[in-house]
C-alpha cells in the first residue's frame, strides 16, 4: 500500500491516508529498546487515539479513534502480518506478524515477531539499531460517530478494526513514542547504555516468563511499565495463576491478507472513470469502489486529485483546478482515457460490418508475417497384406501469409468541456471514434477481397482468390436465380483438397451488396408452395449477409461457415484485440488528447470456402 500525506491538526506530525476498501492507516513509534534478539520479537505503540485533519467530498473533517477497549476488535490484529510500508503484493512483503495486541483507554499497543528470512535479516538489524523506529497500523471503520466542535465537524470511529501493522520510514501520531522499559514522565535524564542493555535483558526474560505462564500482553506492560525486576516478575506470575484453575492454551497463526490498494493512482483514474462512464450510460451499475465519484463532475474529480497530491484548492476558479490537474498529475488524463475506452468499445462493439461475421478472428504475438500452412488431406488406408506390412503415408501443405499493421488516429478533448461538464460532447467524440475503428476494419476486409480487380488477393500459387482453376468462379456473370445459386453451391460442394481429393465444403452463407439486398431475400424466403414445382430449394439452407461497402452493385458471393474450413481470416495484436485507447495532457490542444490505436491485418488462407458470382 502506498501512503499519502494529509493534512494535521496545527503542532502535529504528518498523518497517512490509505484511500482504499474504507482502510486508514495510521503511524506510531517502534522500541528498539523493548527488542529480544533472540526471540526476534519487539514491542510498538501503534496509535494513541490523536486526532487527524481529513477531506471528503464534503470538505475538511477531524478524525479521532476511539481507544475504548469496546470500539476496538482486535480479533484481525492478532496473528495478522507486520508489512512492509503497507505493501500486500506479494509474499515478500510480510516481514513478520503480531504475536500479541492490546488497547487501553490511552494506547494500543502490540508485541509483534520478525521473520528469519534473510532478506528480512537487514530490516531487523535497522530495527535493533534503531535505525527503523516507526510503524503504521492499517484499520477500517464500521462505525462512526458525527459531532461538531467550534464550528468544525469530528468524526470518532466508535466501532473500527485494526487489520495490520507496517515498518513506515517517517512518524506521525504526536503522541506515539519508543517503547521504553520505564515511563519517564518527570526527568529528561537518559539511561546508561550498560544500564539500558541490563533493562532490556530484564525485559526479554519477563517476555519469556510470560509466554510460559500463558499471560496476556497487558500483563506483560504492566511488569515493564512498574519497572519489575525478573524475580518480581516470577512472583507475579505465580500469583496470576494461582488466580485461575489451568494455565490457558492459545493457539496463534499467522495470516498474510493479500488486498488490493485503493490508493493506487491508476486503479483510482479507474474508479472515476468508471463514474463518468456511468453518468454518460446510466444502464451501466457501477461497482462499489466506484459510486464514491458517482456524482462527480470531471472538476470535482480535478479537485481531489490536486487535494490527494497535498496542494491546495483554495480560491481556484473550476478553469484553474482543471488546468493544475492537468499539468501536475498524470491521473487526469487517465481519468478521460479510461472513460472515452469505455463509450468507444460500446460503440465499436454495436457498428455492424456484415464480412466481419464470415471470417475467423485469431491473434498475432508480434508484426512479424503470420504463416499459415494447411495439410492436405490423410493418406487412405490400404489393405493390410498378408506379411503384415503398414505402408507409411505423406501429407501434402500448402502456405499462405498476412501480418498484422498499426492503424491509429489522435483525437482531442478540451478543457472548455471539461470544464463545462459538457458529458453529450464528450460522450459524442468518443462514439464516433468506435464506429470509425469498426469501420476501419470492415474497409480493410472489404479491400482486401476486391482486390485484383474483383477477383481477391493473389494466393500463394500465383493466382488470385477467384479463378476458373480454382474452381470458385461463375464463367458467366448472372444474377441470383435458382440456377446460379445451385450452381455456386455445387461449386463449393465438389471443391477438392490439395492432393485433389472431394473435401467437405458446406455453403452457409449468401454474401451481397445493398442493392441486392431485397432480391436476395425473395430466393430465401420461405413460403408455402402450392406445387413441387414451386418449392424454394434455398429457404433456409443459406443464411443473408449484407454488406454495405462492396464496391459493385451486382457481385455477389457464396461462403462456407468459417468454422469448418480455412477462407477469411483476421487477427489482432495478442493482447490488444480491438482498439485500444492511450492519453496525456494535451500539447497541440488545450486539454486532454486521446489516441486510437488498432493492430489489425487479414488474408484469405484457403481459396476452397469461397464462390464468386460478377452477377449482371
Amino acid at each position: 500500500m502506498a501512503d499519502t500525506a494529509i493534512d494535521t491538526l496545527p503542532g502535529q506530525a504528518p498523518q497517512t491516508l490509505i484511500d482504499g476498501k474504507g482502510i486508514l492507516t495510521r503511524r506510531a513509534t517502534l522500541a528498539p529498546a523493548t527488542a529480544d534478539p533472540g526471540a526476534r520479537t519487539v514491542e510498538v505503540v501503534w496509535s494513541t487515539g490523536a486526532p487527524v485533519r481529513r477531506r471528503d467530498m464534503a470538505g475538511q473533517y477531524i478524525e479521532r479513534l476511539s481507544l475504548d477497549p469496546q470500539a476496538v476488535d482486535l480479533s484481525r490484529l492478532e496473528g495478522a502480518s507486520v508489512l512492509d510500508a503497507h505493501r500486500q503484493t506479494a509474499v515478500r512483503d510480510v516481514l513478520g506478524s503480531v504475536r500479541s495486541a492490546a488497547v487501553d483507554s490511552k494506547r494500543g499497543t502490540a508485541f509483534i515477531q520478525f521473520s528469519a528470512r534473510p532478506e528480512v535479516e537487514p530490516v531487523w538489524q535497522d530495527v535493533l539499531a534503531g535505525i527503523l523506529r516507526h510503524v503504521s497500523v492499517g484499520y477500517s471503520v464500521e462505525d462512526w460517530a458525527e459531532t461538531t466542535e467550534n464550528g468544525v465537524r469530528v468524526l470518532t470511529a466508535v466501532r473500527w478494526t485494526p487489520h495490520e501493522i507496517s515498518l513506515v520510514p517517517t512518524p506521525a501520531d504526536p503522541g506515539a513514542h519508543i517503547r521504553m522499559e520505564t515511563e519517564m514522565t518527570d526527568t529528561n535524564t537518559t539511561p546508561a547504555p550498560c544500564e539500558a542493555q541490563t533493562r532490556a535483558e530484564a525485559n526479554a526474560e519477563i517476555r519469556s516468563i510470560a509466554r510460559i505462564a500463558g499471560l496476556d500482553q497487558s500483563w506483560i506492560d504492566g511488569q515493564i511499565d512498574g519497572g519489575a525486576d525478573p524475580d518480581t516478575a516470577r512472583r507475579a506470575a505465580f500469583e496470576a495463576l494461582a488466580k485461575r484453575s489451568a494455565p490457558a492454551i492459545r493457539t496463534e497463526q499467522v495470516r498474510v491478507e493479500m488486498g488490493e490498494s485503493q490508493d493506487d493512482p491508476a486503479l483510482r483514474a479507474r474508479q472515476m472513470g468508471e463514474a463518468l462512464y456511468a453518468r454518460i450510460n446510466p444502464r451501466h451499475d457501477l461497482s462499489e469502489p466506484a459510486r464514491r465519484y458517482a456524482y462527480a463532475t470531471p472538476v470535482d474529480m480535478a479537485k481531489e486529485l490536486l487535494t490527494l497530491r497535498g496542494e491546495s484548492t483554495m480560491a481556484l476558479s473550476p478553469a484553474s483546478l482543471v488546468t493544475r490537474a492537468l499539468h501536475t498529475t498524470s491521473d487526469f488524463p487517465i481519468i478521460l482515457g479510461d472513460t472515452v475506452g469505455r463509450v468507444l468499445r460500446d460503440a465499436y462493439q454495436a457498428a455492424p460490418s456484415g464480412i466481419r461475421r464470415l471470417g475467423r478472428q485469431t491473434t498475432a504475438r508480434d508484426f512479424r508475417a503470420v504463416n499459415k500452412i494447411m495439410l492436405g488431406e490423410a493418406p487412405l488406408l490400404e489393405k493390410l497384406n498378408e506379411h503384415g506390412e503398414i505402408k507409411a503415408g505423406t501429407m501434402a501443405e500448402a502456405r499462405e501469409a498476412y501480418k498484422v499493421e498499426t492503424w491509429a488516429r489522435k483525437i482531442g478533448v478540451t478543457r472548455q468541456v471539461l470544464v463545462n461538464d459538457d458529458l453529450g460532447a464528450f460522450a459524442d467524440l468518443a462514439r464516433r471514434m468506435g464506429q470509425a475503428a469498426a469501420e476501419t476494419e470492415a474497409r480493410i476486409l472489404v479491400t482486401l477481397l476486391e482486390a485484383g480487380s474483383g477477383n481477391g488477393p493473389t494466393m500463394s500459387d500465383g493466382k488470385t482468390l477467384f479463378h476458373a482453376d480454382h474452381g470458385n468462379k461463375a464463367g458467366t456473370g448472372a444474377v441470383i436465380s435458382d440456377a446460379t445459386l445451385s450452381a455456386a453451391r455445387l461449386a463449393l460442394r465438389t471443391q477438392k483438397g490439395i492432393e485433389d481429393r472431394t473435401i467437405r465444403v458446406t455453403p452457409r452463407n449468401l454474401l451481397v451488396p445493398p442493392a441486392l439486398e431485397t432480391t436476395a431475400e425473395k430466393w430465401l424466403a420461405s413460403i408455402a408452395p402450392a406445387t413441387a414445382a414451386d418449392v424454394n430449394p434455398f429457404s433456409g439452407s443459406l443464411s443473408l449477409v449484407v454488406e454495405p461497402r462492396l464496391s459493385s452493385a451486382t457481385r455477389w458471393y457464396v461462403t462456407a461457415d468459417p468454422g469448418e474450413i480455412d477462407g477469411l481470416e483476421f487477427a489482432y495484436l495478442s493482447g490488444a484485440e480491438g482498439p485500444q485507447v492511450e492519453s496525456r495532457s494535451g500539447w497541440d490542444v488545450d486539454g486532454v488528447e486521446i489516441r486510437v490505436i488498432l493492430d489489425f491485418g487479414a488474408g484469405f488462407i484457403d481459396h476452397r470456402g469461397w464462390f464468386m458470382n460478377a452477377g449482371a
